[in-house]
């Protein structure tokens, strides 16, 4: 399989949540929320849209990669949170950034972003696309019910994206899905026709916090074995894990029956909380500007959330 990472980029509002802060809004508190999930603060929008967030990311992304806007052969965003269904979050991007390509979103919640690199990559395999705009964008603080303390404390605002081409660094990937929403549910707007007899659901984040965990755990332990066998590796020979920032006791977990150290996992949730699909990128960006991420490298990237869904690729840098 083909791909190049050229550039990388990520954005976060500038409001901060601290965890005292929630202690204002619901029974909680910063050791309550630090135990649990490991957050410590969260980024949420004043005036922003899913849109503004993509649009700064790539433009980013597209300044890292050495690369004009113009050279763009396709734009691919994943978002679960867009104000519009359309324009998309892709197109607003395009038109914002002065690109004249293709664009479109995916939905596939907190794995979305690995399920739009897949997609791009399958685009850089056909003539006619060489270089390739990946997105990752959410603003979760308006799907959040803010009276909620089992979610409201964990999830967070923020965009990242890549610049990809033509290379040879996706070594292996795997996609999966298990459709249902009894563990993670999110209602759209439920509209107003006279002749729809069903009752609206509030738009808000519903979550089986066990089963989350449980999924989580299993996937990300499970998929990276059978990928690191698959592409002819062996769990010693991975240099960095970025996975999900949606609970540091998942990584840990992850981490300890893996056998892989904790100091090969990047974590960053306790500035930012759960990005849903913005996560893994924004987390790939911090990686690649700490200066620890060298050309070479192999990394697993993987992720999980709503659908069911998970995703995980290998990547050498």
């Amino acid at each position: 399989m083909s791909i190049k990472v050229l550039g990388t980029g990520a954005y976060v509002p500038e409001k901060i949540i601290t965890n005292d802060d929630l202690q204002k809004l619901v029974d909680t508190s910063d050791e309550w929320i630090r135990q649990r999930v490991g957050v410590g603060e969260r980024r949420v929008s004043v005036n922003e849209t899913a849109a503004d967030f993509a649009v700064k990311a790539a433009q980013q992304a597209l300044e890292d990669a050495n690369m004009l806007a113009e050279e763009l052969d396709l734009i691919i965003a994943a978002t679960i949170t867009s104000e519009t269904v359309c324009p998309t979050v892709a197109g607003s991007v395009q038109k914002a950034i002065g690109a004249s390509c293709p664009a479109f979103d995916v939905n596939s919640a907190c794995s979305g972003f690995l399920f739009a690199l897949d997609t791009a990559v399958s685009f850089l395999e056909r003539d006619g696309y060489k270089n390739i705009l990946v997105i990752g964008s959410e603003r979760l603080s308006k799907i959040v019910d803010w009276s909620d303390r089992s979610t409201c404390v964990i999830f967070g605002d923020g965009a990242g994206a890549f610049v990809i081409t033509k290379g040879e660094g996706y070594l292996e990937s795997k996609l999966f899905t298990a459709g249902g929403d009894e563990v993670i549910k999110i209602p759209g707007f439920g509209g107003s026709s006279p002749f729809y007899t069903n009752e609206p659901m509030h738009p808000y984040i519903f979550m089986d916090g066990q089963e989350t965990f449980k999924f989580a755990v299993n996937k990300i332990v499970h998929d990276i074995k059978e990928l690191v066998e698959k592409a002819g590796l062996t769990l010693e020979d991975i240099d960095h894990v970025v996975t999900h920032q949606a609970n540091i006791r998942i990584i840990e977990f992850a981490s300890k029956r893996l056998k892989i150290p904790m100091d090969k996992f990047f974590v960053n949730i306790e500035k930012y909380g759960n990005t849903s699909s913005a996560s893994v990128p924004i987390a790939m960006a911090e990686l690649a500007r700490s200066g620890k991420l060298k050309r070479g490298d192999i990394v697993v990237m993987s992720a999980f959330g709503g659908g069911l869904s998970s995703a995980v690729c290998i990547l050498k840098w």
